[in-house]
């Protein structure tokens, strides 16, 4: 007898997601069929579901962010430990999937940058076989190649969503370069990725940690998390946050910088907060969002400036998050502001969109 799972599906840029029943397929080889236990909404479903993505493949179930459990396995299928994978089993994958044979995969050791990587609830359309191909679903198919992590029985799966995405692409970031023991940090933005950056930065040694933000709570959330400082960007201007920033540097700017946030004008104004010598790392930018005017000689070659862009995460970088969050399960909880029913979807993207939720998640 055929099995149906209900699936909320992304028809029309701007529209409310579509609950669809879809029917569940045979599994082919190596697949693994698993009922979702909590699917992130990330900020960049938000931008996928307005057409702010340029690699949205629709119709799209929505949805990179997933734990769930093991339901079916057509195969022997092993986690990246090496031990078997076993129906009854939690799990999270690594969101992407890259074909490990192109230059940045097997030359460049780079699998992220990978220009045939396929991710779940982005870049593999409702209609690709075998359909459940996003986490805005009571169930979806784990395709052979995925790399997988057991998750411990008595966690709860909705805080480990994030260390596949903001957390995985935040440890990336930090996997190229971090702050050395006793620097001062700034972090631009307490999202999901200012907080892990928040939390990256302390487990590194950072001696201060400033966060310029929008929202007292979460301001606050990142003070729960290591920030030392918080300025409140509405009740501040630019010349305060930056008189704010030399007094606590002695007048030299900040040793390590964090744009979180996808904004130009974060950019803008965090490259003149940096001292001479310093380094800045670009982690918020998912989507096109305009450009900024840049000074080479002022901004870059003067300073002695280190600019570094991450894109996504590789399973080392989920890896990394994943033991992040794990090494403190209570106070991750703390992210998790929202929780809805898979068919409350279009709920969650608007608190997501408002900035009402720090993280949402959907539990079906």
């Amino acid at each position: 007898m055929s099995k149906k799972t209900l699936a909320m599906v992304l028809k029309d840029f701007n529209k409310p997601l579509i609950p669809e029943e879809i029917e569940i397929p045979d599994l082919r080889e190596n697949e693994i069929l698993v009922r979702i236990k909590a699917a992130g909404v990330c900020g960049s479903d938000v931008h996928m579901w307005k057409g702010q993505d340029p690699r949205v493949a629709l119709p799209l179930i929505l949805g990179h962010e997933g734990v769930g459990e093991v339901v079916e396995i057509n195969g022997d299928v092993k986690y990246v430990n090496g031990e078997a994978i076993k129906t009854g089993d939690m799990i999270l994958w690594n969101r992407g999937v890259s074909c490990g044979h192109c230059y940045y995969c097997a030359v460049l050791n780079e699998p992220s940058l990978c220009p045939n990587r396929k991710v779940y609830g982005i870049n593999i359309s409702r209609n690709e076989f075998p359909y459940l191909n996003g986490c805005y679903s009571e169930y979806i198919i784990i395709r052979s190649g995925m790399d997988i992590f057991k998750v411990p029985k008595n966690v709860d799966p909705a805080i480990l969503v994030s260390a596949s995405c903001s957390g995985a692409t935040t440890a990336h970031g930090f996997d190229i370069v971090k702050p050395n023991v006793g620097d001062v940090v700034l972090i631009q933005g307490p999202g999901p990725i200012g907080i892990f950056s928040t939390a990256f930065a302390k487990a590194s040694g950072a001696r201060e940690i400033i966060v310029i933000g929008g929202s007292e709570t979460r301001l606050n959330l990142c003070k729960e998390f290591g920030a030392t400082v918080t300025i409140n960007r509405k009740k501040s201007d630019e010349k305060q946050r930056k008189d704010i920033i030399m007094d606590l540097t002695n007048n030299r700017g900040v040793d390590f910088a964090v744009e979180a946030v996808g904004y130009p004008e974060a950019l803008r104004e965090g490259l003149d907060l940096i001292r001479i010598g310093g380094t800045y790392l670009s982690i918020g930018f998912g989507q096109p969002m305009g450009t900024i005017e840049f000074d080479g000689y002022k901004d870059l070659v003067h300073k002695n400036l280190r600019i570094q862009g991450v894109w996504v995460s590789s399973t080392r970088h989920t890896h990394q998050a994943m033991n992040l969050v794990l090494s403190n399960e209570k106070l991750f909880e703390k992210m998790i502001t929202h929780r809805f029913d898979l068919k409350d979807a279009n709920r969650a993207l608007d608190v997501m969109d408002s900035k009402e939720a720090v993280k949402a998640v959907l539990i079906p």
